[in-house]
């Protein structure tokens, strides 16, 4: 299974498209808002809006062999130590090696937001590149979640 954190995802199509390609259900997680698929490999989940619902929806039923698609740090952090595969809509994969430093910098740099409220930006677009190279690595996920 593969779940979306779906309400800011910029990579929902591309995720369709790979799990059609696969033959795997996957799950669009969100507060609402999100058109539904006619696709029969797509679940709409709906959950009630407050912050991290959705979150919380995901991290309950994400576990080995599954793959989540977020930009939540502390939500990929429950989901890896779950055993799910764990992708950011660029690629990036985390991981127990990876997820430690990834908490300890989104908490500096919402520190550093926090300690200066004119601070804006910073953050590149996101660009077909990205897009492709999110596409591939679910690809590398759903392959090796298929070996076990």
């Amino acid at each position: 299974m593969i779940y979306v954190d779906a309400d800011a995802c910029p990579v929902k199509a591309e995720a369709e498209a790979v799990a059609t390609r696969h033959r795997t259900q996957i799950a669009f997680v969100s507060n609402g808002g999100l058109r539904p698929s006619q696709n029969p490999l797509v679940q709409m989940i709906y959950v009630d809006q407050g912050a991290d619902v959705a979150d919380m929806w995901i991290a309950e039923r994400a576990g080995t062999g599954d793959v989540v698609i977020t930009n939540d740090i502390p939500l990929a952090a429950k989901c890896v130590a779950a055993g799910a595969r764990v992708l950011r809509p660029d690629g990036e994969r985390l991981t127990e090696a990876n997820i430690g430093n990834v908490l300890a910098t989104r908490d500096l740099m919402a520190d550093l937001r926090a300690a200066d409220p004119f601070r804006q930006g910073g953050g590149r677009a996101f660009s077909r590149a990205d897009r492709a190279r999110f596409s591939e690595a679910l690809e590398c996920e759903l392959r090796a979640a298929a070996r076990g």
